[in-house]
């Protein structure tokens, strides 16, 4: 069965997606683009052989060719996108964070149940090869009992200020990967203590945003995690984590373009990590795709759903308070209860 999509926002991440739609994904079917600087989506749609574009999404979404819609624009316009496309009966992915208000993710979730279609929501660090296997440790009893989690997550140098000033800041657009991984990995979090500053640049600070975080976690489990987060780290991508248990320990590790170790009289060097998320987790970003693909042509379940969104949200409001309060902040404080969807 071939699924047939339209890809909205021609972005770096939207051309990601096109990329892997057109190339990786058994089933899949490009068949327009839609951005609205219609030369982005002209663009993408010669460079990765899709045969229509347009500066309107509404219109994409209207098409009665397509079976689902990719939504890879700004976040400002998650919500809107995903209720026209749950009103014209669409299939959906959409790129994180859903929203930053959940009122507003509420009711996007709402209109996706009613309209009764599918929300995938696109966490792919749960897709990536070492993370897949640190859960399969865990839940197979190979360390034991899960005690400790440690998450380091640093991006080699921030992102310009005019995207720091719209993107909801460090935990809000960065920490909510870490903050989905954790959750994937050892369930669901009760509290959150949270500590960040500016140390890399002012102008960060100057856009009401931190560049370094640090935020502890108490899992409903009794199991303890940290999350540590830069927008700097001057040799490249850095992306590690750690379960300790009552058993043992499972950790992964920095990716690397080879695996080559030089020795000499004066050191014992190595090649820097892969550069950046488009590099490191690119082969997440084919496999998440793919199960989309497949659980929109099969009618099951998508893997990472419409609550599994709106959660992460939860933590980065919760994280943001505790730091404004300088105190632990339970997630029932932020949001009593949590949508199912």
């Amino acid at each position: 069965m071939t699924i047939k999509l339209g890809l909205i926002g021609a972005g770096r991440v939207g051309r990601l997606h096109a990329n892997t739609l057109t190339t990786r994904v058994p089933g899949a079917k490009l068949l327009a683009v839609a951005d609205i600087f219609e030369a982005a989506a002209k663009s993408a749609a010669a460079d990765y052989g899709v045969p229509e574009y347009t500066a309107d999404p509404s219109e994409l979404i209207r098409s009665g060719d397509l079976d689902a819609i990719v939504i890879c624009s700004s976040t400002d316009t998650h919500c809107r996108f995903i209720i026209e496309a749950a009103w014209a009966g669409k299939q959906i992915f959409c790129e994180k964070p859903i929203a930053f208000d959940l009122a507003e993710i509420d009711g996007a979730l709402a209109a996706v149940a009613e309209a009764g279609v599918q929300l995938q929501i696109g966490f792919n660090r749960r897709f990536d090869a070492n993370h897949a296997r640190l859960k399969r440790a865990i839940e197979g009893g190979e360390i034991g009992e899960a005690h400790t989690l440690t998450i380091i997550s640093r991006d080699p140098s921030p992102p310009p200020i005019d995207y720091i000033k719209v993107s909801g800041g460090l935990m809000m657009d960065m920490m909510i990967h870490d903050f989905d991984l954790a959750r994937f990995l050892l369930g669901e979090v009760e509290e959150i203590y949270a500590l960040g500053d500016v140390k890399i640049d002012p102008a960060i600070g100057e856009a009401g945003d931190i560049d370094t975080a640090k935020v502890m976690l108490r899992f409903e489990s009794g199991a303890f995690g940290s999350i540590e987060n830069s927008r700097q780290a001057v040799y490249g991508y850095d992306q590690r984590v750690e379960v300790f248990g009552s058993k043992g320990a499972a950790t992964t590790g920095n990716w690397h373009p080879n695996a080559v170790t030089i020795s000499d009289a004066t050191s014992v060097r190595r090649d820097l990590p892969l550069h950046f998320f488009v590099e490191r987790y690119f082969e997440s970003y084919v496999t998440e795709m793919i199960d989309f693909v497949d659980a929109i042509a099969k009618g099951k379940p998508t893997p990472v759903i419409g609550s599994d969104g709106r959660v992460p949200v939860v933590m980065a409001l919760a994280g943001m308070r505790s730091l404004q309060e300088n105190r632990p902040v339970r997630l029932d404080e932020v949001a009593a209860g949590q949508h199912r969807g």
